[in-house]
């Protein structure tokens, strides 16, 4: 399976609600607000099928060994900072 990356047009600043689903039991849920949906388009597309990679570093200082390594590969893609809150 060939994947491209999805890149906004441009700066995306959003936040949303993480929810609970019954069915599997599972915190499986990301709504997405229509700003984000607005910059990545293809994400209307109801029959495409689209996957995510999540990596989470406990430290800025191995956060930022990746960000060396991406410079290093002239990467021209950039990854999505997500934070995770737990809300009172």
């Amino acid at each position: 399976m060939d994947k491209k990356t999805l890149i906004p047009r441009t700066i995306v600043d959003a936040s949303g609600k993480l929810y609970y689903d019954e069915k599997s039991q599972a915190w499986g849920i990301i709504r997405l607000k229509s700003d984000l949906i607005k910059e990545f388009p293809q994400l209307k597309e109801k029959r495409s099928k689209f996957s995510y990679q999540i990596e989470y570093y406990r430290t800025i200082e191995e956060m930022e060994k990746l960000i060396k390594e991406l410079k290093k590969k002239k990467v021209e893609v950039l990854p999505v900072l997500m934070w995770l809150y737990k809300e009172d």
